[in-house]
């Protein structure tokens, strides 16, 4: 009996994981921190509250892991241009080259999956996973937005 679709899905999800974990063992860069990373990355340099919300996560929880990312010398907080109350968070040198180092290394694991496909189905295969995630998002907000609705 083949596997469902999810369950293929859930162990290609481990296998990152698993790969993540054992490409940044010995670094301190947990899944979190890199996930502040690529965000800084992404949105630049940002205020802890912003950052907060592009993570989904509580300001304790981004002062905890700023205050690692920092220690460990991949960002650096500055004072805001415009806002004397406000402090900015960004990539420190380390950090960005980290994140480059990291980009190419998905370009070349991207470029190694697409080969396992053949040419022909490739499209379709694209197009298929780009519809499964934008399913499933749907589907975590909506159940998101019903827990939040339920007493």
């Amino acid at each position: 009996m083949e596997p469902l679709l999810v369950d293929r899905l859930l162990q290609i999800s481990d296998l990152f994981q698993k790969d993540m974990a054992r490409a940044f063992e010995g670094t301190g860069l947990t899944p979190a921190r890199v996930h502040l990373l690529w965000v800084l990355q992404h949105a630049g340099a940002s205020t802890q509250q912003a950052l907060a919300r592009l993570c989904e996560v509580t300001p304790r929880n981004i002062t905890g892991l700023v205050d690692a990312l920092e220690a460990s010398g991949h960002v650096r907080r500055t004072p805001h241009p415009t806002d004397r109350r406000a402090v900015l968070v960004e990539l420190t040198p380390t950090a960005v080259e980290t994140m480059t180092r990291m980009q190419e290394e998905h370009a070349r694991l991207d470029a190694t999956l697409v080969q396992a496909i053949a040419p022909e189905d490739r499209a379709a295969v694209e197009r298929g996973v780009s519809a499964l995630a934008a399913h499933l998002e749907s589907l975590v907000a909506a159940a998101s937005a019903e827990s939040r609705n339920t007493p």
